[in-house]
């Protein structure tokens, strides 16, 4: 028999007990950068296929790369590759079942954070 109530029932209880952890929101962060990297490497090519196409193309992507929302883009992309690079390396140190205890494995993420954010700091320091 077809249940009447169906739009009274409550919403499973973990939706209000569950607390976010350092561990889940850097897995969920380490996705969207890997999504992220493909779009910024879709930009990249953009850009070397506007220089093949002729100067004036060029001089538009070079225009929309270089306007503020493009650097804020370049930027956030430096930013995603160091991510991505730090998280990858402790996800390699979890494959060898290192650092898998809840103390390490949060302190891990945030070195992973802070190592990510001094990077891309460090790689415009030296590009400019």
């Amino acid at each position: 028999m077809a249940d009447v109530n169906r739009g009274n029932r409550p919403l499973s209880p973990h939706i209000s007990v569950y607390r976010p952890q350092i561990t889940s929101m850097l897995s969920i962060l380490h996705r969207i950068t890997g999504v992220g990297l493909s779009l910024a490497a879709l930009l990249i090519v953009w850009w070397f296929a506007a220089a093949a196409i002729g100067a004036d193309y060029f001089n538009f992507v070079d225009g929309v790369l270089s306007s503020w929302f493009g650097v804020l883009i370049l930027v956030a992309s430096l930013w995603a590759f160091w991510f991505h690079f730090f998280n990858g390396i402790r996800h390699l140190r979890w494959d060898a079942v290192v650092g898998l205890g809840i103390g390490e494995s949060a302190r891990s993420g945030w070195i992973a954070v802070g190592a990510s954010v001094v990077m891309t700091i460090i790689s415009i320091i030296l590009a400019v």
